[in-house]
């Protein structure tokens, strides 16, 4: 499947949207692994419209417009994401090397199988390079070198951009949890080192030793702008916002914990995609409007999905007739999933000669932003400003 973000900051903050629990109609070539969390719903959208609210109360509202021009061309991404407990002992970083090279292979074979083409995104999960051992000093391995060489041609071969979690050992001889982004030839093109690595009890020390990091990088990529959390990242407000500030689009989420709920509120708040990379239970994949699309259970395997970066999220109209005047128009041109639960769908162009927005401008509709933008304007305006919060 496919999708993408494609609003101003402002437009991403004002959104109201509840998110899509049930996916009541779909229209796409493609199949996906689907998960629903109903019950989650009321607790999600009544946490998203938080900030907004806030922001609302504060000042009049402005302006929320589509920052995708018209001729904003699909942006295909073969994500590839992982599951496995890695709890055993370990087996030393030669054989652990060989292990996650075959899994990322093994990805690259799953996307040419289902897709015909090559994967753009591979990421191994938290600690996979060295386990997650007590004793960093014997565990802890430099990213130059063994890492770099082995996972580094995995990357190239495979044509992928790669994302793997290890306990790092910095050239001042400190160590952070790490997730290093390497490129399609295999170079290194950036760390991110864990903000919120956790505190130890009893201890003035974070995860027996690691230095939490400093910073939210981004990194851009070739199909768009990727940003980095490490498991307990989830649970800060600074990670989420200064990504949405940044402009990331797909944050990948190595992680111990397998989540749902929390990385279902962030996509939704955010309009992120978010890639979970796993050692139990579950790894998933979610769309802007906190849609669970992807999903493996179990206790190890792939997944390997293909989501779209140029996508319009769309609230219930007359005309949209629940996503039919796209697919009766434009066939398989076209894709989506939308929500009569929800009163919600995400859209997306599957032909580079149709870009989705003027799909939707030739179909004569409004963009979810641009109902919020519209409705608050008149309601402002006849009360004669925001409505008190106290």
């Amino acid at each position: 499947m496919s999708r993408r973000g494609s609003s101003t900051l402002g437009a991403r903050r004002e959104r109201f949207y509840g998110e899509v629990t049930n996916t009541d109609s779909r229209f796409d070539a493609g199949d996906a692994v689907t998960g629903r969390l109903c019950a989650f719903t009321v607790l999600s959208t009544t946490l998203a419209l938080i900030a907004p609210l806030r922001l609302f109360a504060q000042s009049a509202p402005k302006e929320v417009t589509s920052a995708m021009s018209t001729d904003a061309s699909p942006r295909k991404v073969l994500v590839g994401t992982m599951m496995k407990q890695f709890w055993y002992e370990y087996e030393g970083l030669d054989a652990r090397l060989a292990t996650l090279a075959s899994i990322v292979d093994r990805m690259g074979a799953e996307a040419q199988h289902r897709y015909g083409t090559h994967l753009d995104l591979a990421v191994l999960t938290e600690y996979a390079v060295t386990g997650a051992t007590g004793d960093l000093a014997k565990s802890a391995v430099p990213l130059k070198g063994k890492v770099l060489d082995v996972l580094g041609a995995a990357a190239g071969r495979n044509d992928t951009y790669l994302v793997l979690g290890m306990i790092l050992k910095e050239d001042d001889g400190s160590y952070s949890n790490a997730a290093a982004l390497l490129d399609r030839q295999g170079q290194l093109a950036g760390i991110y080192r864990k903000v919120h690595a956790v505190a130890d009890m009893g201890n003035d020390t974070c995860e027996g030793g690691v230095m939490p990091g400093k910073e939210f990088p981004t990194f851009d990529c070739d199909f768009g702008k990727l940003a980095i959390a490490i498991c307990f990242d989830m649970s800060f407000a600074d990670v989420w916002e200064a990504y949405l500030r940044k402009g990331a689009e797909i944050v990948v989420w190595p992680t111990q914990s397998p989540q749902t709920i929390q990385p279902r509120w962030r996509a939704l708040q955010n309009e992120f995609y978010i890639v979970s990379s796993t050692w139990r239970n579950n790894a998933s994949i979610f769309d802007p409007t906190g849609d669970l699309i992807a999903q493996i259970r179990g206790s190890e395997g792939i997944l390997v999905e293909q989501i779209d970066l140029t996508y319009q999220i769309i609230g219930w109209q007359p005309e949209l007739a629940n996503g039919k005047a796209f697919s009766d128009r434009y066939g398989d041109a076209v894709g989506y999933r939308y929500s009569e639960a929800e009163d919600c769908g995400i859209f997306w162009s599957n032909d580079p000669d149709i870009p989705i927005m003027r799909m939707v401008r030739e179909l004569g509709l409004e963009l979810w932003s641009e109902c919020v933008n519209r409705n608050l304007e008149l309601t402002e305006r006849l009360r004669g400003g925001p409505a008190k919060m106290d």
